[in-house]
């Protein structure tokens, strides 16, 4: 009941005259009395359902008072009012205000829906003291809108794209625009319109959507290939403001317009003998888009070449055809061609397109004469040869001739490249022949051919050369046996055991004239098939097997092998094979077979005693030759004890390496300066003693020279000396150089015989050259009679 009440009452206020209120300009509203009670109401009760209160934005009449609220819980005087919410205490502030003694709300700012398009508000009653009086009520201002903005296209450009020759009604593009008023009312209702085209009137766009499309037909990119639209947007239904953009519509290109060549006919020149060159341009026009597939010509020869010797290709920038030569042209064959050419796009034509008046034109090529290099008859030649071929074989004839058949030119053949120097070829008619032998291993064969370069001149001016390849086949030709690897092995003397001899042969020859090889025991000796037996195992290899059990030790054979070349070779080679006792398993048992040797050979204990007698024989040698040596040295200190012994005639000799003390023993010169002394010594001695200088009892010594008085005549004392020196067969063959010097006074001895001596000295005996100890002992073994 209390719930059906409150709801009559809020009519009833709605409907009183006194209670209304209105927009801006209306008048001041009533006041209104939310918090009324009834006399008999016992507690506090909210009466009243406040409407909306409607305020139009950009109202400028400020302050403007809104409304009156009061309550009659005290008098006059004796309630305060206040409001919150949005446009009070909370952004945007200071919009609203209340006094809050009378209860006036006032609107204090011009208002824009478009940012807020309501404000909800508080009201409150308060005693004196501050004690609140009645219930918080709402306070609903509603902000009212006015058409106060324009229209916005979306884009400032729209553009779109439609191809030649649509229909009418082609969609092309649409436009779009916006308006910030309160998209409810007229001020949000927007209408579109073309202001501006131009003739004719090709487009039109939808009032409400937009959307623009073709009217008529007649769009040709040819004519016009972009148009500029002006476009219009108003609200209000079209009434209201207006905005304008623009928009471009772009013709796309379709095949409408066939090539045609600019000429009926065109004429060009070629030279023979000459390919991969233009001749000249074949110019078309088309109106279509440069560079589309509609635009692109292609040409076709269309008769006038069935050798296909020429072709055109489509230059990219300017659409030409350029004729060009791919084979080489002849002369002597034909000295004009009339050409046929045909020309189209790349896409195919439209089909109510009418095809061009020239899509078709006649091209003449005059072929211009020149001197042409010969031509061989065959290239690369081919032919073969057997190895070994003898200088002087014919090899082949490798011609050419000219094919300017109009001029007498002689042709010279030369060669250009033989590596081995093996061919020798005729100039005036291309005859070749060997001139040395070719060896089958030279490293000029690759993989068994020879290859060389024959050149070809004609004696035109300037002359032209022509080259040609000659390919020559060296046969393999069986000059060789096969060999028997290995030439030796070993066998069980058990023929169970083992697995026999595997033998294998090879063949210096290439095949066919190799494997496979055939093995046999020798026809020669048939004793030899009792006791073996050979098997063929493969191409290459045979087995060597014993029949029954033989004697240990090394037993020689005799094997036939020969080859498969026609015609055959075929070698008899011995086999040493070692028969041994075996293991088990087939293995020869130590010491058990005889050594393995293409001789009888020797045992291994005999080989140590024979190289046991020759170390002990070499050093009792030695022994013995030092213990000779020692004495005498002895002998010839106490012999030589009673001489002067003058210092500036020792030679100690330094440098020599490896002979312990006996390398600082100097050989005294003093027996060389006092012969008298040693001719006294002899006669103590009883015995004469031995030139050192001479051999033993052969020659006397050379005459004493006289010294020269003349300085002059030293060079001839020198000469006379070189000569008697050389000539003189007693002397030994010293390693040193003649020295001529002055040898001290009394001095009976010779002069030194020279390295230069080189005459006469066939019959010397340097035999006494051992009574000087084992260093001399050497050197008359060198000297010596063999």
């Amino acid at each position: 009941m209390d719930l059906i009440l409150l709801l009559v009452l809020g009519l009833l206020v709605q409907q009183s005259p006194g209670l209304s209120w209105g927009a801006p300009g209306l008048g001041v509203p009533d006041t209104l009395y939310p918090w009324r009670h009834a006399p008999t109401q016992s507690r506090m009760r909210r009466a009243w359902v406040i409407p909306p209160i409607s305020v139009s934005e950009n109202y400028k009449r400020l302050p403007y008072p809104l409304v009156q609220i009061k309550s009659d819980k005290q008098p006059l005087g004796g309630v305060i009012y206040s409001i919150q919410g949005p446009g009070v205490d909370e952004e945007p502030r200071g919009l609203f205000s209340i006094d809050k003694f009378s209860g006036r709300v006032f609107l204090n700012a011009v208002l824009d829906r478009e940012l807020t398009d309501r404000f909800r508000l508080r009201a409150f009653a308060l005693d004196l003291g501050g004690s609140a009086l009645e219930e918080p009520t709402d306070l609903e201002i509603v902000v009212v809108d006015q058409n106060d903005n324009r229209p916005v296209f979306r884009q400032q450009l729209f553009t779109g794209h439609v191809q030649e020759g649509a229909v009418p009604g082609t969609f092309v593009t649409r436009a779009e625009a916006t308006d910030a008023d309160d998209p409810e009312t007229d001020n949000a209702v927007l209408r579109y319109s073309i202001l501006e085209q131009g003739a004719p009137q090709l487009f039109s766009i939808d009032e409400v959507s937009g959307e623009i499309r073709t009217v008529q037909v007649g769009l040709d990119r040819e004519g016009v290939a972009v148009y500029n639209l002006t476009l219009q947007v108003a609200d209000m239904s079209g009434d209201g403001l207006t905005a304008t953009a623009s928009a471009i519509i772009t013709l796309e290109d379709i095949n409408d317009n066939a090539p045609s060549f600019t000429r009926e006919e065109f004429s060009m020149q070629a030279t023979e003998a000459i390919s991969g060159v233009d001749l000249g341009r074949l110019e078309v026009e088309d109106k279509d888009l440069p560079g589309s597939p509609n635009w692109v010509a292609r040409f076709t020869i269309l008769e006038g070449d069935p050798d296909r010797q020429f072709a055109i290709r489509t230059d990219p920038k300017t659409n030409e055809g350029v004729l060009s030569v791919v084979k080489p042209l002849d002369y002597e064959s034909r000295e004009q061609y009339h050409l046929r050419v045909g020309v189209q796009n790349e896409a195919p034509l439209q089909v109510a397109t009418p095809r061009a008046e020239r899509s078709q034109a006649r091209v003449s090529v005059r072929v211009l004469d020149v001197n042409e290099p010969p031509v061989f008859h065959e290239n690369p030649l081919r032919t073969s040869l057997a190895e070994g071929a003898a200088p002087g074989t014919f090899v082949a004839t490798f011609s050419a001739q000219d094919p300017d058949m109009n001029q007498l030119q002689r042709l010279r053949y030369t060669k250009d490249y033989d590596p081995g120097d093996w061919l020798q070829v005729d100039g005036a008619t291309g005859h070749i022949q060997t001139q040395r032998e070719l060896s089958p291993h030279s490293p000029f064969l690759q993989g068994g051919w020879y290859r060389a370069i024959i050149l070809v001149e004609d004696d035109a001016s300037p002359p032209n050369t022509a080259t040609g390849t000659l390919s020559i086949e060296i046969l393999e030709v069986n000059d060789h046996a096969p060999e028997l690897a290995p030439a030796g092995g070993s066998l069980c003397s058990a023929p169970d055991l083992g697995a026999g001899l595997l033998l294998g042969a090879t063949d210096e020859d290439l095949p066919p004239h190799g494997a496979p090889f055939h093995f046999q025991l020798s026809p020669r000796m048939p004793g030899l098939a009792q006791n073996w037996t050979l098997s063929q195992i493969n191409m290459s290899h045979a087995r060597l097997q014993l029949r029954h059990q033989v004697q240990e030790g090394l037993h020689r054979l005799s094997l036939l092998l020969r080859d498969s070349g026609q015609p055959p070779q075929q070698r008899e080679q011995p086999l040493n094979v070692s028969v041994c006792h075996c293991s088990q398993d087939g293995t020869c048992l130590p010491g058990a077979s005889a050594l393995r040797a293409d001789g009888a050979g020797i045992s291994l204990a005999a080989l140590v005693v024979v190289l046991a007698s020759l170390i002990l024989l070499l050093i009792l040698s030695l022994v013995a030759a030092f213990l000779a040596r020692s004495r005498q040295r002895s002998w010839d200190k106490v012999a030589l004890n009673g001489l002067r012994d003058d210092l500036r005639d020792n030679i100690l000799n330094y440098d020599e390496q490896g002979g312990g003390e006996e390398d600082q023993d100097a050989y005294d010169m003093d027996q060389l300066c006092h012969p008298a002394g040693l001719r006294a010594l002899s006669v103590r001695l009883g015995r004469p003693l031995l030139r050192w200088d001479a051999p033993s009892n052969c020659g006397h010594p050379q005459p004493r020279h006289v010294l020269p008085a003349d300085p002059a005549a030293i060079q001839d004392f020198i000469n006379e000396g070189l000569h008697a020196a050389d000539s003189d067969p007693s002397v030994p063959p010293y390693d040193t150089a003649l020295i001529y010097d002055y040898e001290g006074d009394g001095s009976v001895a010779g002069t030194l015989s020279s390295i230069l001596s080189s005459h006469g000295d066939e019959d010397q005996d340097y035999s006494c050259l051992r009574d000087w100890g084992p260093r001399f002992a050497r050197l008359a073994d060198l000297y010596g009679p063999t």
